[in-house]
C-alpha cells in the first residue's frame, strides 16, 4: 500500500502529492514510465511495469517505435490498475543538456495526460536510476516542472499529480525539496 507523504494544493483544487511506494499499484488514470528512446522496457521501473502489466505494454511500445529524449508516448496499461502508461524518455546523465531534457520529459508527460483528458497521473523519479541523473537535481526539476504546469494550466483536466518514490533516499530528497516548493497555496 502506497503512503502519502505530502500534498500541495494549487488553484482550481489541483494537487501535487508525494507518495512512497510502488508505482505499479497506483490506481490512477496513468502512470509514467521512465523509458529509453527505443521503448525497450527491461530494467528499473520500466521492467517492473511490463512484468506486472503484461507483455501487451511492450507490444504496444514496439508499435510506437522510437521516442526522442524529452518526449512522451502513450500505451495501455495491461493488467495494471492504471488505465494508461505514459512512457517518458528522460536523459542519461552525461549526454548534455540534461536539465532541459528532463524538464521536457516531465512537461510532455503532463501535457499528454491533459490532452487525453486524464485527471490523475503518477510519475517516478525519471532518469535518477540507471540513467544516473543526480537525485537532488532530479527532484528539483521534477517538482518545479510539475508545480509550474499545475499553476500555469488551471483549466486542464489534471486534478492530481502524484510523484511516487520507491526508496528511502528518493523520498528524503523529494520531501526536503517539496517543503520549499512555491506556486501553491501555502
Amino acid at each position: 500500500m502506497n503512503r502519502e507523504i505530502a500534498r500541495k494544493t494549487f488553484p482550481q483544487q489541483k494537487s501535487l502529492v508525494l507518495v512512497q511506494g510502488d508505482i505499479t499499484v497506483e490506481a490512477v488514470d496513468a502512470i509514467v514510465n521512465a523509458a529509453n528512446s527505443h521503448l525497450q522496457h527491461g530494467g528499473g521501473v520500466a521492467g517492473a511495469i511490463v512484468r506486472k502489466g503484461g507483455a501487451i505494454i511492450q507490444e504496444e511500445s514496439d508499435r510506437i517505435g522510437y521516442v526522442a529524449v524529452g518526449e512522451a508516448a502513450l500505451t495501455g496499461a495491461g493488467k495494471l490498475p492504471a488505465r494508461y502508461v505514459i512512457h517518458a524518455v528522460g536523459p542519461r546523465w552525461g549526454e548534455g543538456d540534461e536539465d532541459a531534457k528532463l524538464k521536457n520529459a516531465v512537461h510532455n508527460s503532463l501535457a499528454l495526460a491533459a490532452k487525453q483528458q486524464l485527471r490523475t497521473l503518477s510519475l517516478p523519479a525519471i532518469s535518477s536510476g540507471i540513467f544516473g541523473f543526480p537525485l537532488a537535481r532530479c527532484a528539483g526539476i521534477i517538482l518545479q516542472t510539475a508545480a509550474a504546469y499545475l499553476a500555469d494550466h488551471p483549466d486542464c483536466s489534471l486534478t492530481e499529480v502524484r510523484i511516487c518514490l520507491f526508496d528511502a533516499p528518493a523520498v528524503a530528497e523529494f520531501e526536503a525539496q517539496f517543503t520549499n516548493l512555491g506556486s501553491g497555496k501555502d
